[in-house]
């Protein structure tokens, strides 16, 4: 049902793979609601998900950008306000890879360059996003900015990896720059921490129906849908939510807060 939440209201959304990617369901949501969005991802990305078809859907434009480079973000933000005629008024970051998860190498035993490349796509791509909108003044007063993070920021699972350190990272950049993006600029910066969520890039987790099974039988609500965490990044987008900011946003069915479910120990009975 859409309540026109963003009318009027533009932006980019980083990350959208394919149709199970949270970013992806997160584009569908906003343009039910009125807004309209540039689409944006890395050019392997691009490759091998199918975003033009969402960009059809959305009637959005794609333009390739690898986070991690400047030059491409700042290419990307001057496009972007070129094809609206002007500023932006939210943007959704929706990055995150480990090498390390990929190639199955365990927490112990980390290829450290293989680390600091998923570091640099999954946390510090955040800063250098923040940093080219903020140079570039291209938010309109009380925008908002929103990275998608989990729970293994704050507690150890530890099939998460060194996903976990990059999530770590990416939320304290959220308070740091939030800070200066409210202060100067009137715009506000959260992050949401979504239950497990069986996308491509979480498929890559070992033990992730596991991860699933766990968190469902934790949460009061039960899990978190990725069309469910679209529809909540859609009202931190909106108006309603304008003094919200530097908050890292649990969106998991009450599994933050749940020490343990009667189901979980019912099963180790």
């Amino acid at each position: 049902m859409s309540h026109n939440l963003l009318k009027g209201k533009k932006g980019i959304i980083f990350g959208a793979l394919d149709s199970q990617s949270i970013a992806w369901k997160t584009a569908e949501s906003v343009h039910a609601q009125g807004g309209e969005i540039v689409l944006t991802n890395a050019p392997v990305a691009l490759r091998m998900g199918t975003i033009n078809e969402l960009g059809e859907k959305v009637n959005a434009p794609v333009i390739p950008a690898d986070a991690t480079s400047l030059s491409d973000l700042e290419q990307l933000v001057d496009q972007t306000m070129e094809h609206f005629g002007g500023k932006i008024d939210f943007v959704l970051h929706s990055i995150g890879m480990s090498v390390n998860v990929r190639k199955g190498k365990h927490y112990t035993a980390l290829n450290h360059d293989w680390m600091q490349k998923g570091w640099d796509v999954s946390a510090v791509s955040f800063h250098k996003l923040m940093q080219t909108l903020y140079a570039k003044d291209a938010m309109n007063e009380w925008g908002s900015i929103v990275a998608l993070t989990y729970i293994a920021a704050q507690r150890t699972f530890p099939n998460y990896n060194d996903m976990a350190d990059n999530k770590a990272y990416l939320e304290s950049i959220a308070r740091s720059f939030g800070y200066y993006m409210g202060k100067d600029k009137s715009v506000r910066v959260n992050t949401i921490s979504q239950s497990p969520t069986l996308t491509t890039a979480g498929q890559g987790v070992k033990g992730l129906d596991g991860f699933l099974t766990y968190a469902e039988k934790t949460s009061p609500l039960g899990n978190a849908t990725a069309s469910e965490c679209a529809d909540y990044t859609v009202t931190m987008f909106s108006d309603f939510t304008r003094k919200v900011t530097m908050q890292n946003l649990f969106h998991d069915g009450g599994f933050s807060n749940t020490g343990v479910s009667q189901e979980v120990i019912d099963a180790l009975q």
